[in-house]
């Protein structure tokens, strides 16, 4: 079948067109009519997906698949595709935006607008995976701040508005270095198509700039370009402070896709970008980065520590997570990036289960301080089990996808710079000692705030909403073949290139 990213892609734009023409009116009615057809949309979406990527994707193939290519605007290209990296980010985008609108059941204000705004940010989010065009892929990228940017500001806590628009300058700041580098290598190359880039050799001849000597020359800047656009989005230390902001005022929803998937484009550019396209460039900066990710991963854990709002501990989780994504990627073998992708991937089924967990309490309690819950065992005794089972995944207990992700990012550490792998150690008893210290205070003790005593367990809906993320979480657990199968030959086909593009610069200098 043709056009099927096409098809996934704007799927869920035609359901949030359909909701903007045809529903009408504020009451109850229609606010049950708008999330019935953005939960009908997301779960269409999901289903096209996992079936025409099982029916029509190769893993074999190293290449990019389902290739559709038609000229767009004022010359420009539309150009989409799937390869053994990108096409898993797809599937936990569509198979995570059911359950997100799920979350959004017991909103009451301004329904119809607000799931608009989720359906038009699944489709962003699908096409910058999806994207084969570098202007194709910065208009999805930066097109998806702004849903994002009005969930935050409108439907989340107090300081919404100073969060949202935090959140939008930080990114959107970040990325105008990476504009001013797409350019570059337009200029360069004479092409804004990504499959003919990831062949171009760009220069990395030593160069001064300013009367400073940049060893990688041309790769190097541009790679920090990108980088200033990527660090911020995943984010690392130290332009990570807008997160807990955003993670804290955003509703439950907006929580879950910000963790679970929209982090993530982060680390899929490092991926499709930084190291095929600047691989000099990433050599150079290797330890840079790594160092950074290491001090993310110590640093925020024990921020986390003193944290009394369980939103922002996750959300300082959230970043220490990212920090073993990108040690994983930058140690530049195997295991760190096998270890890297199946992170993230493992991260958005946790993380965005645990922003539920909270979610299900604060709709009750109407609050997430640390210090107004205790004892919960004793009035919720599945919804006691259920986060356990998240913060020991969160922590990285062996059975659950969080251990196959933080082991393999370790392994590959350990093969680059045991020193940086001895610090990120380091991180996973941290991430254990906020974990368990959080899930003590709100879970565990005596019950005796008033408050509580009439506190009921989860309902179904919150049943439907949490089950498939722990079916997937133990999936993933005992059986990670499931996604190293799928990503294992075109990260063998992205570490021979990068190994031999580094080689034959390294030769080619020497020469000199």
């Amino acid at each position: 079948m043709e056009n099927l990213l096409s098809i996934i892609t704007f799927l869920p734009m035609l359901g949030a067109a359909i909701l903007v023409v045809f529903l009408r009116g504020n009451d109850d009615y229609a606010q049950r009519n708008a999330k019935i057809l953005a939960l009908v949309t997301t779960m269409a979406t999901f289903v096209i997906s996992a079936v025409a990527i099982y029916s029509e994707f190769d893993p074999s193939n190293t290449g990019f698949q389902l290739v559709e290519e038609r000229k767009w605007i004022a010359g420009l290209t539309y150009k989409v595709g799937v390869d053994g990296i990108s096409v898993l980010f797809v599937m936990l985008t569509t198979f995570l935006m059911p359950i997100v609108i799920g979350a959004c059941w017991t909103v009451t204000t301004r329904v119809k607008e607000y799931m608009v705004l989720f359906l038009i940010l699944e489709s962003m989010m699908i096409a910058v995976f999806c994207s084969l065009d570098l202007v194709l892929f910065y208009v999805v990228f930066e097109a998806g701040l702004i849903p994002m940017f009005l969930i935050v500001g409108i439907w989340g806590g107090k300081d919404r508005v100073y969060a949202s628009f935090k959140f939008f300058l930080y990114t959107l700041l970040g990325s105008v270095l990476m504009l001013v580098a797409m350019i570059v290598m337009w200029m360069e190359a004479g092409t804004t198509d990504i499959p003919t880039l990831l062949n171009h050799e760009f220069s990395y001849a030593t160069m001064s700039v300013l009367g400073i000597s940049v060893t990688g020359g041309l790769q190097t800047l541009l790679f920090l370009a990108f980088f200033a656009s990527l660090a911020v989005k995943l984010p690392m230390w130290p332009v990570h402070t807008w997160l807990p902001d955003a993670h804290v005022q955003a509703p439950t929803a907006g929580s879950v896709v910000l963790a679970s998937i929209l982090l993530k484009m982060g680390g899929y550019g490092f991926l499709r970008f930084s190291l095929p396209m600047f691989p000099v460039g990433t050599e150079v900066m290797a330890t840079f980065v790594m160092t950074l990710s290491v001090i993310a991963i110590i640093y925020t854990s024990l921020v986390a520590l003193v944290q009394k709002d369980m939103k922002k501990l996750i959300a300082y989780s959230s970043v220490a997570h990212m920090g073993f994504v990108t040690m994983g990627i930058f140690a530049l073998n195997k295991q760190g990036l096998d270890g890297a992708i199946y992170q993230m991937i493992s991260h958005g089924f946790i993380a965005g289960a645990l922003f539920l967990a909270v979610g299900v309490i604060y709709e009750r309690m109407h609050t997430r301080e640390i210090d107004a819950y205790g004892g919960l065992v004793i009035r919720m005794p599945t919804y006691a089990l259920i986060f356990m089972f998240f913060t020991m995944a969160n922590v990285g207990l062996p059975g659950t996808s969080g251990f196959v992700g933080e082991f393999l990012t370790l392994v590959g550490a350990f093969k680059a710079n045991t020193w940086i792998a001895f610090g990120a150690t380091s991180g996973v008893i941290l991430s254990a000692a906020y974990a368990l210290w959080l899930y003590r205070r709100v879970v565990f003790g005596d019950l005796i705030k008033e408050s509580l005593k009439t506190i009921t367990d989860m309902d179904t809906r919150e049943y439907l909403m949490i089950v498939p993320l722990v079916i997937m979480t133990i999936l993933l657990g005992v059986y990670p073949a499931l996604v190293l199968d799928i990503i294992g030959p075109s990260v063998d086909a992205l570490l021979e290139n990068v190994t031999s593009a580094q080689a034959a610069a390294e030769a080619a200098l020497a020469l000199n």
